[in-house]
């Protein structure tokens, strides 16, 4: 079933399997490079259905990186070359929009806005409390944004609502400390996705999917439950989107819930250039980063809870590495299957899956693209040529 078309609301997808939006950091300036395009080429040429370009921001103070894409106007021309270059290739095209809230980095953003103000301990920075007007500001920047994409030649858009970014701080009552009509019970938490799911349908018009990425859990106590997130799913379902995509975890409080395994901090910090910062993640990311133990599909259980409540397109993400996995999750009801590590270890691996050459990913998710991308370019630690022997030995031992 992982190589039946499928559609995805007004798009029909030459397979199940959706590039997730895991983060290139391949945007120097904010711009598309020519890195990104040519990633993003390579996966559509490698036999994925769609490919999602991630973490793109909806206004300057959503921006968490400096080399994280912002979408604006005058990026339109830039865009449409990285859509015509995965068109070319036969896949569709999609961009995930998102604002980061109060893990914004100030170098780039120039101001923290988050649901309640306070301080991130993980981003080691101090966020404000967005007005009503900013946070209806930037709802209408989620409208542009869409506008954009669509004008760009993108087949899809996912609203990022998951993963502690704004949507999610909203949601989840771990951030949300509001007294207005967007704090207290969940009818309250859940407006501002709500405002923004209604400018996102008024600028999707008829032919462009939406997708929005959402939380099962946050991952700890205090965050956000299954209970809560099967009715987010079903305002989802009522606002009229194509698709959810079923995560989990909080980048601020539970990153590891997200990715699962081990962090290797030592490479984080390896690649940051701030002497300060790079002593603070050496001596305690080790202590904010926790390992989750990792298993196939570790969020399918939660999601079939979803599965039970809504009859929209489901798209399942987490731990799919292995063909016999993949069809089981089709076959318990999803529409699509997302992955990301197994396309940063080799773009060609859903052609390979169709053509027999291999039955699951090489990937040994040992995290080295992710501790890498928050700094560099990703890359699997497999390509690289120049790690340091410490590094290949310690890889090789979690093989």
């Amino acid at each position: 079933m992982l190589f039946t078309e499928y559609n995805l609301g007004p798009l029909r997808l030459r397979n199940r399997a959706i590039r997730a939006a895991a983060f290139e950091g391949m945007c120097p300036g904010n711009r598309v490079s020519d890195d990104l395009i040519n990633y993003h080429a390579s996966v559509a040429a490698g036999g994925t259905a769609m490919t999602t370009v991630a973490y793109a921001a909806v206004t300057r103070n959503g921006l968490s990186f400096p080399h994280q894409l912002l979408v604006t106007k005058e990026s339109v021309p830039d865009l449409r070359r990285l859509t015509d270059a995965i068109h070319r290739e036969g896949a569709a095209a999609s961009i995930q929009l998102g604002h980061c809230g109060l893990m914004a980095d100030r170098r780039v953003a120039g101001t923290c806005l988050s649901p309640s103000g306070g301080f991130n301990l993980y981003g080691a920075n101090f966020h404000r409390t967005a007005t009503v007007d900013e946070i209806r500001e930037i709802a209408i920047e989620f409208g542009r944004a869409v506008a954009i994409a669509r004008e760009a030649g993108f087949d899809a858009v996912e609203i990022h609502a998951g993963h502690g970014y704004l949507i999610s701080q909203f949601l989840s009552p771990y951030t949300n400390h509001r007294k207005d009509h967007y704090g207290g019970p969940l009818e309250n938490r859940s407006r501002f996705m709500t405002e923004v799911m209604g400018k996102v349908m008024d600028n999707a018009g008829s032919g462009l999917a939406v997708v929005v990425k959402m939380n099962l859990r946050d991952g700890f106590k205090g965050g956000m439950e299954l209970d809560e997130s099967v009715e987010v799913a079903r305002v989802l379902e009522k606002a009229g989107v194509h698709g959810l995509v079923l995560s989990g975890g909080f980048v601020s409080r539970a990153p590891m819930y997200v990715m699962r395994g081990k962090m290797p901090v030592q490479v984080m910090a390896h690649f940051i250039q701030n002497p300060f910062m790079r002593l603070s993640v050496a001596c305690f990311a080790g202590l904010l980063i926790r390992p989750v133990p990792y298993r196939e599909a570790y969020f399918l259980d939660d999601a079939l809870e979803i599965r039970k409540e809504v009859n929209l397109p489901l798209i399942l993400v987490g731990g799919l590495h292995s063909r016999d996995t993949i069809e089981l999750v089709i076959e318990k009801g999803f529409s699509f299957i997302q992955m990301a590590r197994p396309l940063i270890q080799d773009p060609g691996f859903i052609g390979k899956l169709k053509r027999g050459e291999v039955s699951g990913s090489a990937c040994n998710r040992a995290n080295y693209c992710i501790a890498k991308m928050y700094t560099r370019e990703m890359r699997c630690h497999q390509n690289e040529s120049n790690l340091p022997s410490r590094w290949k030995e310690r890889f090789a031992k979690e093989s």
